[in-house]
């Protein structure tokens, strides 16, 4: 009797089987290349993945050891994407890519970072170095400082864009706890939350990957649909992201009457007052004529 597949194997089996090629790594999260590496190459999947990774340090001689741990980690001849992390020592990492690059060790060259505040200072990276040919943040339904300027800056200056954190570390989810997806999602494709909270990325001008994490195959293969179908309506999605953060809003301040300020009596929701005010963004945004 065959026994099944672990988890983290299986979801990158399926990965690649259901169409997904970009694997995002570093040497920040643990042991993460190295299980990359080891089930690749046991799948024997090497040549069907974008690998991108980082270096994580400081000062030249520290980032090329640590690149070339990720490189035998991964067990790649050839890094497709290798990007300074958090703009960490940039302007010294970046002279070791430009190297690397030229010798073949490296396709392109990126930076990353996983706070909205830093976009101004990837923009000054970007218009400094032309070689910089993917850049990596933080952009979600809740956090939209991205959608305003940078990823039009993005797209005109030619950078494919990586999004981290689409998911707000599960904060989205928690702002939704309790609650059936409603029909207007369904509208265009989205059957599940995490795929309205996908799609209304993908559905952006200039966003080229997504890239939530995930160890469970079912969280993968709701992921993956996400991708398919017809992109989210952003002003449909907008407009009705406000009915839901009204809607949320009006639920928490009757729980918060009830019961003093928590939630006794109420259904459990645990919702931030930021997350509710960054959903009716959204629909302001849309008001403005700046989401469609």
């Amino acid at each position: 009797m065959r026994r099944p597949a672990p988890p983290r194997r299986e979801v990158v089996r399926l990965f690649i089987k259901e169409g997904g090629t970009v694997i995002d790594s570093s040497p920040m999260y643990g042991e993460a290349e190295r299980v990359t590496g080891d089930l690749l190459a046991d799948l024997g999947l090497q040549s069907k993945v974008f690998l991108a990774t980082k270096v994580w340090t400081s000062g030249r001689e520290s980032g090329i050891r640590q690149m070339s741990d990720s490189m035998r980690l991964l067990r790649a001849k050839k890094i497709d994407l290798m990007q300074v992390h958090n703009l960490s020592d940039t302007a010294t990492q970046l002279r070791t890519l430009h190297e690397w690059k030229g010798a073949g060790k490296i396709r392109y060259i990126g930076i990353t970072h996983y706070t909205a505040s830093a976009l101004d200072d990837l923009a000054e990276w970007i218009k400094r170095d032309p070689e910089i040919a993917f850049v990596q943040f933080p952009y979600s339904i809740a956090v939209l400082d991205a959608e305003r300027r940078f990823l039009p800056f993005c797209a005109d200056k030619g950078v494919a864009t990586l999004v981290n954190r689409p998911y707000e570390n599960g904060g989205l989810f928690r702002a939704v706890r309790g609650m059936k997806v409603p029909e207007w999602a369904r509208e265009f494709g989205a059957a599940t939350w995490g795929q309205f909270f996908l799609k209304y990325i993908l559905s952006t001008l200039g966003v080229t990957c997504v890239i939530p994490a995930t160890r469970k195959p079912k969280h993968l293969l709701d992921n993956m649909d996400a991708g398919r179908g017809p992109p989210a309506v952003r002003r449909r999605a907008a407009k009705n992201a406000c009915a839901l953060a009204e809607s949320l809003a009006k639920r928490k301040n009757e729980c918060d009457k009830k019961s003093g300020g928590g939630i006794h009596g109420c259904a459990p929701q645990k919702l931030d007052p930021l997350e509710i005010h960054s959903l009716k963004r959204a629909a302001q945004l849309e008001r403005l004529g700046r989401v469609g």
